[in-house]
């Protein structure tokens, strides 16, 4: 973990390596995905049986082996806890109505030359979605994905998901059934995004393919951006807290904790203008390392990308704030307007002491699959538009098009395009 004073002399060359730092796949994370998408692009289901078998223990032989039964997810549902599946259905209430907020407007207006012009949104037919086993398997991702998808109008979802030996989290199964997910497939890594893309004897192939994953499914998704539109290359997560001196000390050392859990490439940073409050916060981290049952994970991201900034005033934080471009930022002062007005680039903002990062992932509202990285410089969260496509339609009468098509007769001209100009003036005549 760094400590880092903005008046100290070589702050700038420090911190300007932290933002630099990407913390994602090296070189050959990406030799590796290639040649996986080629085995499946070649060969479809005979490589993702082998890889399953190889990657997960599990072997896809009946059609039990291969997908999960809507039948399956409702059982799961229906054997939930009450008040955990009162929980689930929550989330996925405001999950839905937030994003039913999204839904974007057609166009169609006549101009004052009497051209028609307009655009019309639809969905894309299939989307897919990747859903992680292993380490991280969480039902609120489902729900997060699967539900802007469904508000957007999309006919068929699919979800690609590791089963290790054949084991599936039943939560997982009964956010399924409450997004209204139609198919569950049984492979995972980047060859279930392989699948998803180019499509196999069993899995048809989608349009889009959003969802969190390892580093492998990153690259994946990278790769085939452009045989399939994607959400977004999501590296490592990440949490930027603002805090002023009255702040709870163990309220901010969970807040940083809860970010550097996920993974050991996640990076907690906190920034503040007091320096009793930032050594009490990190007392309390290693206080919390002993009772914390991800303690080992979160103790590897916090010693080696935790990073406490103190700064003269929080006038200072924005800039630095806008610099790192984080995935979340909570901003937990006084006045947390203030600097929110400010700031240009992040992924999701939590204003005020008692809006924990936390509460986004889960309940609020808003997605919180978020760009990562620094690419909040120039993009947004997941929401109903990455399933979703605009068509722009013209449409001339006579009249309309003798007004300007004489201008765009010389334009084409001064390009270089006779045929351009052929089909415009012929009509003109």
């Amino acid at each position: 973990m760094q400590l880092l004073r903005t008046s100290d002399a070589d702050f700038e060359t420090k911190f300007a390596k932290i933002v630099r730092d990407r913390r994602e796949s090296d070189a050959q994370v990406g030799r590796d995905v290639s040649a996986i998408l080629n085995e499946v692009r070649e060969r479809g289901d005979g490589a993702l049986v082998e890889y399953t078998r190889r990657f997960d223990q599990h072997n896809l032989s009946s059609d039990a082996d291969w997908s999960i039964s809507k039948e399956a997810c409702r059982a799961a549902y229906d054997g939930l806890e009450p008040d955990l599946r009162e929980a689930l259905e929550t989330a996925a209430a405001r999950i839905r109505a937030y994003h039913e907020g999204q839904l974007p407007e057609d166009r169609d207006y006549t101009d004052d030359i009497g051209m028609r012009l307009g655009a019309r949104w639809g969905a894309v037919e299939a989307a897919g979605l990747y859903v992680p086993g292993g380490r991280a398997s969480y039902p609120s991702s489902l729900l997060m994905n699967a539900i802007p998808a469904k508000v957007a109008g999309v006919e068929r979802l699919v979800v690609t998901t590791p089963t290790p030996k054949g084991e599936m989290n039943d939560l997982v199964l009964a956010a399924a059934h409450i997004a209204g997910v139609d198919e569950i497939y049984r492979v995972g890594g980047a060859q279930a995004v392989a699948a998803m893309a180019y499509g196999t004897e069993r899995i048809a192939r989608v349009d889009v393919v959003v969802g969190p994953g390892n580093a492998w499914v990153a690259e994946a998704k990278r790769q085939l951006y452009g045989v399939v539109g994607i959400d977004m290359v999501a590296g490592p997560s990440e949490i930027l807290v603002i805090a002023d001196k009255d702040n709870d000390p163990e309220w901010l050392a969970a807040d940083l904790l809860s970010q550097a859990e996920h993974d050991p490439t996640s990076q907690s940073i906190l920034i503040t203008d007091d320096r009793g409050l930032a050594n009490r916060v990190m007392d309390q981290i290693d206080l919390e390392f002993l009772k914390l049952p991800t303690a080992k994970t979160a103790r590897q991201s916090w010693d080696d990308h935790g990073l406490v900034v103190l700064v003269d005033t929080l006038d200072e934080t924005p800039a630095l704030s806008d610099r790192l471009a984080a995935e979340h930022v909570e901003i937990a002062t006084a006045d947390p307007e203030a600097i929110f007005k400010q700031l240009r680039h992040a992924g999701s903002v939590f204003l005020g002491r008692m809006t924990p990062e936390a509460v986004g992932d889960y309940i609020a509202g808003p997605n919180h699959v978020l760009p990562t990285g620094r690419r909040a410089r120039f993009a947004s969260g997941l929401s109903v538009l990455d399933f979703m496509k605009r068509t722009s339609f013209i449409g001339a009468s006579e009249a309309a098009l003798k007004a300007i098509g004489p201008a765009a007769v010389r334009l084409a001209e001064a390009e270089g395009l006779p045929a351009h100009a052929l089909s415009i003036s012929r009509r003109l005549s």
